[in-house]
């Protein structure tokens, strides 16, 4: 009897509520995630748009503690895009 048969078959863990299985990965986490932009589009951080959605992806991270969505970007662009590195390379 291995730790994941009595996790997945004895009555889990109070360690754990996922008892063996793998926890769903929060969407901010991954390429499709609107926490900075939508396609080419700023989004959150950098211009506030899109708040109730990122707001929700945010709170929904399960770590133990409250996850208040921080303010977006002081320092935008509005939202134009900065110059690429390396069409700007130093002379």
């Amino acid at each position: 009897m291995g730790l994941l048969d009595k996790l997945t078959n004895q009555g889990g863990s109070n360690l754990t509520k996922y008892d063996g299985a793998t926890p769903k990965t929060n969407v901010l986490a991954t390429k499709q995630s609107p926490l900075h932009a939508v396609g080419g589009t700023p989004s959150y951080s950098l211009d506030g748009s899109n708040a109730s959605t990122v707001k929700a992806y945010y709170e929904s991270y399960d770590d133990g503690v409250i996850n208040a969505l921080p303010q977006p970007s002081q320092l935008d662009l509005n939202g134009k895009s900065p110059a690429k590195y390396l069409d700007n390379l130093p002379g």
